[in-house]
Protein backbone atom coordinates (compact mmCIF):
# COMPACT_ATOMS: atom_id res chain seq x y z
CA UNK A 1 0.00 0.00 0.00
CA UNK A 2 2.86 2.02 1.19
CA UNK A 3 4.64 1.55 -2.49
CA UNK A 4 0.93 1.99 -4.56
CA UNK A 5 0.65 5.17 -2.86
CA UNK A 6 3.17 7.50 -4.75
CA UNK A 7 2.79 5.54 -8.09
CA UNK A 8 -0.97 6.18 -7.66
CA UNK A 9 -0.36 9.79 -7.23
CA UNK A 10 2.14 10.06 -10.17
CA UNK A 11 -1.28 8.67 -12.14
CA UNK A 12 -2.85 10.71 -11.02
CA UNK A 13 -0.48 13.68 -11.76
CA UNK A 14 -0.50 12.87 -14.96
CA UNK A 15 -4.50 12.72 -15.77
CA UNK A 16 -4.35 16.27 -14.28
CA UNK A 17 -1.54 17.54 -16.27
CA UNK A 18 -3.77 18.21 -19.36
CA UNK A 19 -6.42 19.52 -17.49
CA UNK A 20 -4.08 22.06 -15.97
CA UNK A 21 -2.51 22.60 -19.72
CA UNK A 22 -6.24 23.52 -20.73
CA UNK A 23 -7.00 25.96 -17.80
CA UNK A 24 -3.30 27.79 -18.33
CA UNK A 25 -4.32 27.81 -21.76
CA UNK A 26 -7.74 28.87 -21.50
CA UNK A 27 -7.74 31.46 -18.31
CA UNK A 28 -6.09 34.69 -20.38
CA UNK A 29 -8.83 34.43 -22.96
CA UNK A 30 -11.46 33.76 -20.60
CA UNK A 31 -10.61 36.76 -18.31
CA UNK A 32 -10.35 38.88 -21.60
CA UNK A 33 -13.59 37.44 -22.87
CA UNK A 34 -15.48 37.28 -19.69
CA UNK A 35 -14.51 40.26 -17.84
CA UNK A 36 -13.92 42.95 -20.51
CA UNK A 37 -16.14 45.92 -19.81
CA UNK A 38 -16.20 46.35 -23.33
CA UNK A 39 -17.73 43.12 -23.95
CA UNK A 40 -19.94 43.27 -20.77
CA UNK A 41 -21.19 46.97 -22.33
CA UNK A 42 -22.09 45.16 -25.91
CA UNK A 43 -24.68 43.03 -24.04
CA UNK A 44 -25.67 45.50 -21.24
CA UNK A 45 -29.44 46.58 -22.00
CA UNK A 46 -28.99 50.40 -21.11
CA UNK A 47 -26.11 50.09 -23.98
CA UNK A 48 -28.39 48.27 -26.66
CA UNK A 49 -31.49 50.20 -25.37
CA UNK A 50 -29.89 53.98 -26.63
CA UNK A 51 -28.18 51.71 -29.97
CA UNK A 52 -30.04 53.74 -33.33
CA UNK A 53 -32.21 50.92 -35.10
CA UNK A 54 -32.56 51.20 -38.65
CA UNK A 55 -35.82 50.60 -40.30
CA UNK A 56 -34.60 48.47 -42.38
CA UNK A 57 -31.10 46.87 -44.35
CA UNK A 58 -28.47 49.40 -45.86
CA UNK A 59 -27.62 49.16 -49.63
CA UNK A 60 -24.40 46.75 -48.97
CA UNK A 61 -21.92 49.56 -50.78
CA UNK A 62 -22.86 52.54 -51.81
CA UNK A 63 -19.90 53.81 -53.25
CA UNK A 64 -16.61 53.15 -55.87
CA UNK A 65 -13.30 52.69 -54.14
CA UNK A 66 -11.05 55.75 -55.57
CA UNK A 67 -7.65 53.51 -54.79
CA UNK A 68 -6.47 49.68 -55.68
CA UNK A 69 -3.92 47.56 -53.54
CA UNK A 70 -0.74 48.56 -54.34
CA UNK A 71 -1.56 52.45 -53.87
CA UNK A 72 0.08 54.88 -51.53
CA UNK A 73 -2.24 55.17 -48.59
CA UNK A 74 -3.39 59.26 -48.96
CA UNK A 75 -1.88 61.26 -46.38
CA UNK A 76 -4.41 61.91 -43.38
CA UNK A 77 -3.69 64.13 -40.39
CA UNK A 78 -7.22 63.47 -38.33
CA UNK A 79 -8.10 64.43 -34.40
CA UNK A 80 -8.22 61.11 -32.00
CA UNK A 81 -10.78 61.32 -29.01
CA UNK A 82 -8.09 61.46 -26.02
CA UNK A 83 -7.23 64.75 -27.28
CA UNK A 84 -4.14 63.44 -30.11
CA UNK A 85 -3.68 63.19 -33.16
CA UNK A 86 -3.13 60.51 -36.18
CA UNK A 87 -1.16 60.72 -38.86
CA UNK A 88 -0.05 58.30 -41.61
CA UNK A 89 3.43 59.71 -41.14
CA UNK A 90 3.30 58.59 -37.72
CA UNK A 91 3.98 54.54 -38.47
CA UNK A 92 5.75 54.70 -41.89
CA UNK A 93 9.20 52.94 -41.96
CA UNK A 94 7.61 51.89 -38.27
CA UNK A 95 4.63 49.22 -38.38
CA UNK A 96 1.94 48.11 -40.86
CA UNK A 97 -1.37 50.24 -39.98
CA UNK A 98 -5.08 48.57 -40.03
CA UNK A 99 -7.47 51.48 -40.63
CA UNK A 100 -10.92 50.01 -39.72
CA UNK A 101 -13.48 52.37 -40.50
CA UNK A 102 -17.12 52.24 -39.54
CA UNK A 103 -20.25 53.99 -40.49
CA UNK A 104 -21.45 55.37 -37.35
CA UNK A 105 -21.57 55.60 -33.38
CA UNK A 106 -24.38 54.38 -31.82
CA UNK A 107 -25.56 51.90 -33.93
CA UNK A 108 -25.32 47.45 -33.66
CA UNK A 109 -22.93 46.49 -35.80
CA UNK A 110 -20.53 49.20 -35.03
CA UNK A 111 -20.59 48.40 -31.94
CA UNK A 112 -20.18 44.96 -31.60
CA UNK A 113 -17.27 44.83 -34.21
CA UNK A 114 -14.45 47.29 -32.66
CA UNK A 115 -15.08 45.81 -28.95
CA UNK A 116 -14.46 42.59 -30.90
CA UNK A 117 -11.19 44.09 -31.51
CA UNK A 118 -10.09 44.07 -27.89
CA UNK A 119 -9.18 40.62 -27.72
CA UNK A 120 -7.03 40.20 -30.72
CA UNK A 121 -4.82 42.92 -29.36
CA UNK A 122 -1.82 40.49 -29.21
CA UNK A 123 -2.13 39.47 -32.83
CA UNK A 124 -2.03 42.80 -34.52
CA UNK A 125 1.14 43.25 -32.21
CA UNK A 126 2.65 40.10 -33.65
CA UNK A 127 2.39 41.25 -37.06
CA UNK A 128 3.86 44.60 -35.80
CA UNK A 129 0.81 46.22 -36.66
CA UNK A 130 -1.30 49.28 -35.32
CA UNK A 131 -5.28 49.35 -35.26
CA UNK A 132 -6.95 52.65 -35.67
CA UNK A 133 -10.50 53.05 -35.60
CA UNK A 134 -12.09 55.65 -38.00
CA UNK A 135 -15.68 57.52 -38.27
CA UNK A 136 -16.94 60.46 -39.80
CA UNK A 137 -18.81 61.36 -36.59
CA UNK A 138 -17.71 64.33 -34.81
CA UNK A 139 -14.80 63.62 -31.98
CA UNK A 140 -17.16 64.32 -28.43
CA UNK A 141 -19.50 61.66 -29.97
CA UNK A 142 -16.78 59.44 -30.84
CA UNK A 143 -15.97 59.89 -27.14
CA UNK A 144 -19.54 59.35 -25.58
CA UNK A 145 -19.79 56.17 -27.18
CA UNK A 146 -16.63 54.58 -26.87
CA UNK A 147 -16.75 55.32 -23.27
CA UNK A 148 -20.03 53.48 -22.84
CA UNK A 149 -18.69 50.58 -24.16
CA UNK A 150 -15.82 50.24 -22.03
CA UNK A 151 -12.88 51.59 -23.76
CA UNK A 152 -10.74 50.37 -26.59
CA UNK A 153 -7.09 49.22 -26.69
CA UNK A 154 -6.68 51.25 -30.50
CA UNK A 155 -6.71 54.64 -31.18
CA UNK A 156 -10.06 56.24 -32.54
CA UNK A 157 -10.20 59.03 -35.07
CA UNK A 158 -12.70 61.02 -36.28
CA UNK A 159 -12.81 61.86 -40.01
CA UNK A 160 -15.95 64.23 -39.26
CA UNK A 161 -14.40 67.91 -40.82
CA UNK A 162 -14.00 68.55 -43.30
CA UNK A 163 -16.76 65.91 -43.62
CA UNK A 164 -14.97 62.42 -44.95
CA UNK A 165 -12.26 63.75 -46.66
CA UNK A 166 -10.29 60.90 -45.78
CA UNK A 167 -13.10 58.29 -46.92
CA UNK A 168 -14.07 60.71 -49.77
CA UNK A 169 -10.53 60.27 -51.26
CA UNK A 170 -10.30 56.63 -50.75
CA UNK A 171 -13.31 56.69 -52.81
CA UNK A 172 -15.96 55.07 -49.25
CA UNK A 173 -18.44 57.96 -48.61
CA UNK A 174 -21.48 57.19 -49.04
CA UNK A 175 -24.08 59.61 -50.86
CA UNK A 176 -25.66 59.71 -47.15
CA UNK A 177 -22.47 61.12 -45.71
CA UNK A 178 -21.40 58.26 -43.52
CA UNK A 179 -18.45 55.88 -44.47
CA UNK A 180 -18.62 52.40 -45.33
CA UNK A 181 -17.51 49.84 -43.30
CA UNK A 182 -14.08 49.19 -44.21
CA UNK A 183 -10.68 47.55 -43.72
CA UNK A 184 -7.28 48.73 -45.03
CA UNK A 185 -4.25 47.20 -44.52
CA UNK A 186 -0.59 49.21 -44.94
CA UNK A 187 2.50 48.02 -44.78
CA UNK A 188 5.83 49.87 -43.17
CA UNK A 189 6.22 51.74 -46.56
CA UNK A 190 2.83 53.59 -46.20
CA UNK A 191 1.54 51.21 -49.76
CA UNK A 192 -1.80 49.71 -49.17
CA UNK A 193 -1.65 45.97 -49.61
CA UNK A 194 -5.45 44.93 -48.52
CA UNK A 195 -8.87 46.43 -48.99
CA UNK A 196 -12.30 45.11 -47.93
CA UNK A 197 -15.40 47.28 -48.35
CA UNK A 198 -18.17 45.04 -46.54
CA UNK A 199 -21.24 44.70 -46.68
CA UNK A 200 -22.26 47.74 -44.30
CA UNK A 201 -25.28 45.58 -42.83
CA UNK A 202 -22.89 42.52 -41.30
CA UNK A 203 -19.47 42.99 -38.85
CA UNK A 204 -16.65 41.77 -41.04
CA UNK A 205 -14.84 38.44 -39.94
CA UNK A 206 -11.82 39.16 -37.30
CA UNK A 207 -10.17 35.84 -38.76
CA UNK A 208 -10.00 36.67 -42.51
CA UNK A 209 -8.25 40.23 -41.34
CA UNK A 210 -5.95 38.79 -39.30
CA UNK A 211 -5.00 36.10 -42.26
CA UNK A 212 -4.77 38.80 -44.47
CA UNK A 213 -2.12 40.73 -42.35
CA UNK A 214 -0.27 37.70 -42.03
CA UNK A 215 0.10 37.48 -45.29
CA UNK A 216 1.70 41.44 -45.54
CA UNK A 217 5.45 40.74 -45.80
CA UNK A 218 8.47 42.97 -47.01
Amino acid sequence: MNQAQPWMTRLASRRRAPLYRILLTALPLLVVVGFSPAVRAEEAPAFTDSLFQASEPLKAVDSVLAVKVGDPMPDFDLPTIDGGRVRRTDFVGKKKLVLSFVPAAWTPVCSGQWPGYNIARELFAAENAELVGVSVDNVPSLHAWVTQMGGLWFPVASDFWPHGALSGRLGILRPEGVAERALFIVDEKGVIRYIDVHDINARPDLGALITALRGVKD
